[in-house]
């Protein structure tokens, strides 16, 4: 007994056909990691390995907003240090306090961190002491 395909039904789906001719095509033949096994398959699952992998891909990163704050006061005591004047280096000092004191006002997002404003006349002291002035 013969089984008979109902009219209008294709044993070939629309994108079977599509993936067929592809293939007949080569479109496959040279796909970057075709015939390799998937990366990460024996990590635990995360459901945000896409943005994960995106981020490392871009070399992004990303800090919560407490984290960042430490960091950028970090960054501008070292720019600080080296600033080529008294005055740049108030200028530098002065933005981040600013930065720090509305953190204080509204907390951000992240872990805690105790920051502290920084003493900008004795950090200037260390300076002129370091630059002979």
């Amino acid at each position: 007994m013969t089984e008979r395909k109902p009219p209008g039904v294709s044993f070939e789906s629309w994108i079977d056909k599509q993936i067929r001719e592809a293939t007949e095509r080569g479109d496959f033949a040279h796909l970057t990691g075709a015939g390799k096994p998937l990366a990460g398959l024996d990590k635990p699952y995360d459901e945000l390995w896409w943005v994960k992998e995106k981020m490392s891909r871009e070399n992004l990163s990303y800090l919560p907003p407490t984290l960042a704050l430490s960091k950028e006061a970090e960054d501008a005591l070292e720019a600080a240090s080296r600033a080529p004047s008294e005055a740049a280096l108030r200028r530098i000092l002065t933005a981040v306090n600013d930065k720090i004191r509305a953190a204080h006002r509204v907390p951000l997002e992240g872990p805690p961190r105790p920051l502290v404003p920084f003493d900008i006349d004795e950090v200037a002291r260390d300076w002129r002491a370091r630059h002979g002035r």
